[in-house]
């Protein structure tokens, strides 16, 4: 009786793994990972999948993702500042400052003088630093009023001491300049101005003329500015707001002299 030989039974363990890796040998002849382990199942239907940058996907946006030669965006510029804020600053000054304004005998000395340096608003309509000379008894009020009228943007064509012009006033206004202290007589009168004692201030005297009872005016650049009410820029016309400023502080205004008209003129206390 042949004796029949039988193949010692299995258990269940050791054959599953057998066949894993019998499943896994093949997949790797097939062109698998090689691994062992089982690759990741493909994404479900309908989502994204990142790009190779890594950049969030366009999908959707109706935008195509520019190349790398695409050109970039220029950034856009910073917008420009604002002008500066207004600025003063008081300071003493001397006799040797004032070689052409002041003289010996004049009603105020140097001493009682001081020099404002303080922001303008120009016609260009940019800002820019000028100086008045003025009593020092005035000196809060100058910058009081001044900064208001920064803050208003009301233009000055030019804010110089006379001393520019040799002391000369005709000069000063010829060059459309706004001047203060110049000690000087009062015009038609033996009697000092009150630009003598620096608390007179001549703004803008090409748009604010001296205007004769007959209307006409000494310097030919006034001419067009000789008529009241005037809507031009840093032109002062009654009542308005620039009249009303210098009020508040105690300025009066020379256009509401009789007869002759004194429209670049303020001054402290009148006169």
């Amino acid at each position: 009786m042949a004796l029949l030989w039988r193949m010692p039974e299995v258990p269940k363990r050791r054959l599953g793994l057998l066949v894993l890796a019998c499943v896994s040998a093949t997949v790797t002849a097939c062109g698998g990972t090689g691994s062992g382990v089982l690759a990741e199942p493909a994404p479900a239907s309908g989502s994204s999948t990142p790009s190779a940058a890594g950049s969030p996907s366009d999908a959707g946006s109706g935008q195509a993702t520019p190349s790398a030669s695409s050109p970039e965006t220029p950034t856009q510029a910073a917008s420009p500042t604002g002008p500066p804020a207004f600025s003063s600053k008081v300071s003493k000054v001397s006799a040797g400052q004032l070689s052409h304004s002041w003289r010996p005998g004049c009603p105020v000395s140097p001493d009682g003088l001081r020099k404002v340096t303080m922001t303008y608003w120009g016609f260009d309509k940019k800002a820019h630093t000028g100086d008045l000379i003025v009593s020092s008894a005035v000196t809060d009020d100058v910058v009081a009023v001044f900064g208001q009228l920064y803050e208003w943007r009301f233009p000055i064509a030019r804010m110089e001491p006379v001393d520019v012009y040799k002391g000369s006033d005709s000069d000063s206004i010829d060059a459309a300049n706004t001047s203060a202290f110049n000690c000087r007589r009062a015009t038609g009168s033996s009697n000092w101005s009150k630009h003598s004692y620096g608390k007179a201030i001549d703004l803008n005297p090409r748009e604010n003329p001296w205007v004769e009872p007959d209307g006409s005016v000494s310097h030919d650049n006034a001419k067009p500015f000789a008529t009241r009410p005037l809507r031009k820029p840093g032109v002062i016309n009654p009542d308005d707001r620039v009249v009303r400023l210098f009020e508040k502080y105690g300025w009066e205004w020379g256009g509401y002299f009789n007869g002759a008209k004194d429209y670049q003129h303020f001054s402290k206390g009148g006169g």
